[in-house]
């Protein structure tokens, strides 16, 4: 257990921030599922627009310490290649 006030500070800083970035990539694997289940179903309209809100939904992560840009940016890379292969 921390014994100075500094280290009871942080355990503070850090509960409130896993917090905060468990919802955050919560966020991003809701929004990755919705993707998935529209690549899935075949409605590229759809699709589309479940990407466009992913990629909103990565920058704002990534622009955070939550996830790290290259992260993000990987997994933009990877859902777009889905995407095209898809209405290809």
């Amino acid at each position: 257990m921390a014994h100075s006030l500094s280290a009871k500070k942080r355990v503070r800083q850090n509960a409130k921030r896993r917090v905060q970035n468990r919802a955050r990539k919560s966020m991003v694997k809701t929004q990755m599922k919705h993707f998935e289940a529209s690549l899935s179903a075949g409605d590229a309209e759809k699709a589309k627009e479940q990407y466009q809100l992913l990629v909103k939904k990565l920058d704002k992560v990534a622009s955070t310490s939550t996830m790290h840009k290259n992260t993000a940016s990987r997994i933009k890379s990877r859902m777009a290649r889905r995407l095209n292969a898809m209405t290809a």
